[in-house]
């Protein structure tokens, strides 16, 4: 089995749990395929002489690859997503951190759970992503988000002005800091520090979310996936930030924004004992207010 490793930054704690993870891939004789720049990492801290290929873009990992293994918090998972991108190739998590949403998997389970892949005792849980397209494609390649996009103001303390749009119908004009679209995935993220729903995996939605609207009376909406969201920019400042995932950049005043549901799905390996309702109620602490 060739198994794709990425890990975004090497920290001294984790290095006796990185130690224990490639020798147990040995010892069961799959085949490590590591992103570029951790290996270097995991050389020059570790000293670990780990014979392996590397991958240094979703290129790389078009094919022959079984599975792919992020090992961090939610954002190193997010960057291994951009990496298997339509491949089909199954993700799964492993949290070093706090506990994660998408990298729900502790350390000290690490070989149980690899002889749950072994076994196939699993289920692949399909998550959708959203496809951005902008007047000059400025996001290039880059151009899906699993969590969400995030319309921001820039270099001013003034509001903006966010006209949204679904399929063409006019839907709202947001006067607020910023707007964000997302996918059920990014429920759980900055769409939910921002007063939006908790969407659970599978549901066919999109959600927009004002970020601090000066109209009170305005509340996040829930879309149908398959409606295309239009959304353009009016403000005191000649540019505005556009962010998807954690990847921004500055875009002018006035440009049009389109946004639909990628074409393609993630393949996210989900076990009984690491289930997203348990997720939810462990990460939002539910249950310890006894009235509860």
């Amino acid at each position: 089995m060739n198994v794709a490793v990425y890990c975004r930054k090497l920290v001294k704690k984790d290095e006796p749990f990185l130690r224990q993870f490639f020798e147990h891939l040995e010892r069961l004789g799959w085949n490590a395929v590591i992103e570029s720049d951790f290996r270097k990492q995991l050389i020059e801290r570790t000293g670990l002489g780990i014979k392996s290929h590397v991958f240094s873009s979703y290129k790389d990992l078009s094919t022959g690859i079984d599975l792919a293994i992020s090992i961090g918090g939610d954002g190193t998972f997010l960057k291994m997503v951009s990496f298997i991108r339509s491949s089909g190739i199954p993700v799964m998590g492993i949290n070093t951190g706090r506990l994660g949403f998408l990298a729900n998997t502790p350390v000290e389970h690490l070989e149980r759970t690899l002889d749950m892949v072994i076994k196939k005792e699993y289920v692949f849980q399909k998550r959708s992503l959203l496809r951005v397209e902008t007047e000059e494609d400025i996001f290039g390649e880059d151009k899906f988000a699993f969590n969400e996009l995030a319309v921001h103001k820039k270099d001013t303390s003034s509001m903006i002005t966010v006209h949204a749009s679904l399929d063409g119908k006019y839907l709202n004009s947001y006067w607020a800091d910023g707007l964000i679209a997302s996918t059920p995935t990014g429920s759980t993220a900055y769409s939910l520090s921002c007063g939006g729903p908790i969407i659970t995996p599978g549901c066919a939605v999109h959600i927009l979310t004002p970020i601090a609207p000066h109209n009170l009376n305005v509340r996040p909406v829930v879309v149908p996936d398959h409606m295309s969201i239009e959304l353009t920019v009016e403000g005191r400042d000649r540019k505005y930030l556009l962010t998807l995932d954690s990847h921004s950049k500055a875009v002018k005043n006035g440009t049009k924004v389109t946004l639909h549901k990628a074409d393609f799905m993630i393949n996210v390996i989900k076990f009984e004992e690491n289930n997203f309702l348990d997720t939810i109620r462990n990460k939002m602490m539910w249950g310890l207010d006894k009235r509860n």
